[in-house]
């Protein structure tokens, strides 16, 4: 595949665990710094230009979309697509972030809580909402991320906003664990969705795996990791 980074790249990078996306598109940035299509006729040498179109946690994995050089201006585009993720919940349990990044802080009865409560639950999640981002998150609030100001011990009171989940489906049950896949729109934090689905279930939840795995007609099957996509490049360029 020939690539020309100057006039435009659409990227498909799969985010590994525990990066945050400002540093997989780092990578890429620095994967494509020496490549031929960055040397104008002139001789004149450009400096890349890279954007990724939507924020994964440093504990989610899958699908980012980046782009480079004029492709940087359809991000908002690539941004308003609907997404689908599979991941896991854990019942009975919740953290202050929803996720693992912070350790349980309450545990919940789960003994009221049937495979045939599980489906009757998630029914009710299916299409248009308000959603309370969750406090450990990138919403800006006064000017300052809401991450910023919860780990400063700050009381911040976020406001809802309209999501829609189109397709919310249980894919294994294993209590504690409920393994998920869900298609929503722009705006939708998954976390969001593991407190809302414990209080939901009269108990508490919190996400303990998340993959993202398409974006719009973009599947995180044709992406490749910041390191193999280095590699390859490397290849190309030998």
């Amino acid at each position: 595949m020939s690539y020309n980074f100057h006039q435009g790249e659409i990227l498909l990078i799969d985010k590994p665990l525990t990066w945050s996306s400002f540093q997989a598109v780092n990578k890429v940035k620095y994967s494509i710094k020496q490549h031929p299509s960055l040397i104008l006729p002139d001789g004149q040498k450009v400096k890349p230009k890279v954007g990724h179109a939507g924020t994964l946690d440093p504990l989610a994995t899958g699908l980012l979309i980046v782009c480079t050089g004029k492709k940087t201006k359809e991000i908002n585009s690539y941004m308003g697509l609907d997404k689908e993720y599979t991941g896991t919940f854990c019942i009975g349990a919740t953290t202050p972030c929803f996720d693992l990044e912070k350790p349980i802080d309450q545990t919940f009865p789960v003994e009221h809580i049937t495979p045939e409560l599980l489906e009757e639950t998630v029914k009710t999640f299916i299409g248009e909402q308000m959603q309370v981002p969750p406090l450990f998150s990138a919403v800006m609030v006064d000017g300052k991320r809401a991450y910023n100001l919860a780990r400063a011990g700050k009381e911040v009171e976020l406001k809802p906003r309209p999501i829609i989940i189109h397709e919310f489906e249980l894919t294994e049950i294993t209590m504690p664990y409920v393994s998920f896949r869900i298609v929503c729109s722009k705006g939708t934090y998954i976390r969001s969705i593991a407190r809302d689905f414990g209080l939901a279930l009269s108990s508490g939840a919190h996400l303990t795996a998340l993959r993202r795995t398409r974006i719009g007609g973009f599947s995180v099957e044709q992406a490749l990791s910041p390191l193999d996509f280095q590699e390859y490049l490397n290849k190309q360029m030998a």
